[in-house]
């Protein structure tokens, strides 16, 4: 598990490809915990999640 400064980093790193309008709705998106949660669980978060763990 990677820690919190990577995560920073990376979260960082993705941000700064996207357009200031993107950004923002980006930002407000990680502020509302329900949203989050509900986007987490989703059936596409969740085939992604897998796939990053190398499919287990």
């Amino acid at each position: 598990m990677q820690n919190n400064s990577g995560n920073n980093q990376l979260l960082e790193t993705l941000m700064s490809k996207l357009g200031q309008q993107d950004q923002e709705r980006v930002k407000s998106l990680l502020s509302d915990k329900e949203a989050c949660e509900k986007i987490l669980n989703s059936q596409e978060a969740q085939d992604l999640i897998r796939q990053f763990k190398g499919g287990k």
